[in-house]
Parts: structure tokens; sequence; C-alpha cells
């Protein structure tokens, strides 16, 4: 099974990150697997585990939890074109190549916070995640989320 997470930025442009490996840790602690420094993001925030062609993601006790369209979950089954919010940022799983276009993903998102859902307990809209992502943008100098790195962990 391959795996991406596309990471969907304000302006509509994305990065891709595949995951290292079966299980797949992201938080603020250097040694998770999608490290991602921002106060927002628990240590160890969630976990992403396939396997014999499931995946799954997990809260791990996060603060702010972690949402699955739109969702706040302690456990769910992803599927292709799902969109997970870990702090700011709002991810979409590609998986074995599907959805091809993520940006239709990425759409369906936006109509989603057109129908009022919050995400979370801040009440927070997903149309407010990509002014979010400017204030992300503003730290990073180069403007392409460097900052978030496999620390290699594995």
């Amino acid at each position: 099974m391959d795996v991406n997470l596309v990471l969907l930025k304000k302006e509509g442009s994305r990065k891709i990150f595949p995951l290292p490996s079966d299980v797949t840790v992201i938080g603020r602690r250097s040694n998770c697997d999608l490290y991602i420094p921002l106060t927002s993001v628990s240590r160890r925030h969630c976990e992403l585990n396939h396997h014999e062609g499931v995946l799954k993601i997990r809260d791990l006790g996060s603060r702010n939890g972690t949402h699955l369209n739109g969702e706040r979950i302690d456990e769910a089954v992803i599927k292709a074109g799902d969109f997970v919010k870990v702090g700011p940022l709002t991810f979409v799983f590609q998986i074995d190549g599907q959805p091809k276009n993520v940006n239709t993903a990425g759409s369906a998102m936006k109509k989603s916070s057109q129908k009022g859902t919050p995400i979370g307990d801040s009440g927070v809209e997903d149309s407010d995640i990509f002014a979010e992502l400017g204030k992300l943008d503003e730290m990073d100098e180069q403007d392409d989320f460097d900052f978030l790195e496999d620390s290699g962990s594995g």
C-alpha cells in the first residue's frame, strides 16, 4: 500500500509526504516520523497504521484532537480522499495514487465548511484553515513548509 499525506496550502498548492513505514507517528517531538514543530500540535499527536490493506488513524491523547473529515476522532479507518486536520494543518490522504487529483478532495473539504461544520473545540471552520496556513507561511522564509520533515526514526 502506497500512502501519501498531501499538505494543502492556503494558495492551493500542495506538498506530498510519503508515509515512511507501516506505523507513522505525527507530532511536535523531533523524533516523530512526521515532525511538526508547532505548539498547537501535541508532542505525539496521532498515529497512522497500515496493515493488510487497511489504513487507520488513532489520536494519541492530543490536546487539540485529531479531526478526520471535519469530525474529532479517537480512531478511524481512512479511505483515499479523506482529509485530516492536525493543529492548523490539513492533509489529504492519497492511497495507491487515489485520488489522482488531490485538489478535488480539497474542494470537497471546502464544500463541507460551507455547511458551517465546526472543526474542534475552537470553532474553527475548514475555510479558516487556509488563513491559518498563512501564519505558517510567515514563519517559513521559503514558503514551502520545509520545517515539516521526516526525522528518519522510522
